[in-house]
């Protein structure tokens, strides 16, 4: 199946990368770059990946150095989702010298992090290309950068979760014991839910997806489940008949059990280690002053 990635909104791409540059440059701007550096000076930079991996982040790179001195001009020479070998050179930016360094940190802080998340998953990926199931992010995202996070597991094959607490209904085990149990919380959920808003359900145990498949949610999530009783429950809810229900593996899902997990038959595997704890792709500035 063909993937494609979604457009990230200019104004919401620039309101991100002007805070930054504001965090950055504090009351004074780049005292560095305006004490050893000419105002007339001009540079071309390359950004270059110091290491193999997923690209992610071009647009928030280019908006740092446009809002940064407009002079500057940013050409991409790779797109977000493509491959990169060690040494791959990703885009060029002539301008003012100045202003190129003064943007170079903002510019690869956020290239250098979506890049990371975007090898992870696509790390995750292939491990299960094999098989039927998608990789999924979760919300442990950092505050302020989820859609950026959620677009860059795309850049690596993956699948957006849900976004926020407004866009599905996901039942989970503190919302069943105050709710009175599994077919309580998921009949409250459909007596609310519009017909647009997917319903989910957390179990913990088979007897709880039993129960789940009574009342016909759209996903059950099986929480820390291992492989073994993945199997069981793929083979449980395949037995369930007129069942459409979509299975998802949940809980400290890492690289070195990802394929064990989407060979016991389940549909998604969410993982919240792409985002937060994926590690950073080294990715550097190289310049030629003019």
């Amino acid at each position: 199946m063909t993937r494609y990635l979604p457009d990230l909104a200019q104004l919401m791409v620039d309101d991100a990368v002007k805070a930054a540059l504001l965090e950055d440059w504090g009351r004074a701007g780049d005292i560095t770059s305006q004490a050893t550096i000419p105002v007339d000076k001009t540079a071309t930079a390359v950004i270059a990946a110091r290491k193999p991996g997923v690209l992610s982040g071009l647009a928030l790179a280019e908006s740092a150095f446009r809002q940064t001195d407009q002079r500057i001009t940013f050409e991409p020479l790779l797109k977000d989702g493509d491959r990169l070998e060690k040494g791959a050179v990703i885009a060029r930016i002539i301008g003012p010298a100045r202003g190129i360094l003064s943007a170079e940190r903002v510019a690869l802080n956020f290239a250098c992090h979506l890049s990371g998340i975007a090898t992870a998953t696509a790390r995750f990926a292939d491990l299960i290309a094999h098989t039927k199931a998608d990789i999924v992010c979760t919300r442990k995202t950092t505050p302020g950068l989820r859609s950026f996070e959620k677009y860059a597991v795309r850049c690596g094959g993956g699948s957006n979760h849900r976004f926020g607490l407004d866009d599905a209904i996901l039942i989970k085990d503190n919302h069943i014991a105050v709710a009175g149990g599994v077919k309580a919380a998921i009949e409250a959920a459909q007596a609310f839910a519009g017909h647009l808003v997917k319903i989910e359900v957390e179990v913990d145990t088979l007897d709880q997806l039993q129960d789940a498949l009574t009342c016909n949610p759209d996903v059950v999530m099986l929480d820390n489940m291992d492989p073994a009783q993945m199997k069981q429950a793929v083979e449980i809810t395949k037995g369930h008949i007129g069942s459409k229900v979509l299975l998802e593996a949940s809980g400290g899902i890492e690289a070195d059990t990802v394929k064990a997990v989407a060979e016991a038959g389940v549909d998604l595997i969410s993982s919240g280690w792409i985002t937060h704890s994926a590690p950073i792709l080294d990715l550097g500035l190289d310049i030629e002053i003019n």
